[in-house]
């Protein structure tokens, strides 16, 4: 009853209002000029809270703005410019532009949201871990600190070594042996790196 009895009385004053308006000693509004009697440059608060903070001060700046009715001179003649564009235009022509428009929007969107969606993807591809960090931490111990290798000499490593290279029964026999046994140029070469290898294979058995 109370949403009634106030629907009622917003109804009477709204029909009395139309009375007044639609009565012929009453002027148009559209007539009729706002001037604004009060123009500071400070802060309204009461102004703010009108307008939801948007105008913070009613100055001669934003006046001119809020106040005005018409658009500026440019922007009338280029709206008169394109009403007329449009009457020339028949129904069918403009039906089809209407398409091609919503055709062209439509693919548009399309668009970016597959790039959305690609962009959400790709960072959640880069987020995602590829590599087991216990795996890596024991890769890098066993590198550098030779932890967990193995201290066994594989079977046959020596005389691989020893069987691949030619003049090889020479380096094992000892400096003597390799001043008496006569090499060619190119065995002559690898004899130093040979003798290095095999020196080090003997003296450090377990690397």
């Amino acid at each position: 009853p109370s949403v009634l009895d106030s629907f009622a009385l917003l109804s009477g004053q709204l029909n009395t209002l139309n009375k007044v308006l639609k009565h012929e000693k009453t002027p148009l509004l559209r007539n009729q000029v706002i001037i604004p009697l009060v123009l500071s440059p400070d802060r309204d608060e009461e102004i703010m809270r009108q307008t939801e903070g948007r105008v913070p001060v009613f100055s001669h700046e934003v006046v001119p703005d809020h106040l005005r009715t018409k658009p500026d001179p440019e922007v009338e003649e280029q709206e008169k410019q394109l009403i007329t564009d449009a009457a020339r235009i028949s129904p069918d022509v403009a039906q089809k532009q209407i398409q091609s428009l919503n055709k062209m929007c439509s693919n548009l969107l399309e668009k970016i949201s597959k790039e959305e969606r690609e962009s959400e993807s790709g960072g959640l591809r880069q987020n995602k871990q590829t590599f087991n960090p216990a795996d890596t931490n024991a890769l890098v111990a066993a590198v550098a600190f030779g932890k967990g290798l193995s201290n066994r000499r594989p079977p046959g490593s020596g005389a691989s070594v020893q069987s691949g290279q030619p003049g090889a029964g020479a380096i094992v026999a000892g400096a003597s042996g390799m001043q008496q046994v006569p090499m060619t140029g190119a065995a002559a070469q690898q004899q130093p790196m040979l003798a290095g290898v095999q020196m080090a294979q003997a003296g450090q058995p377990g690397k």
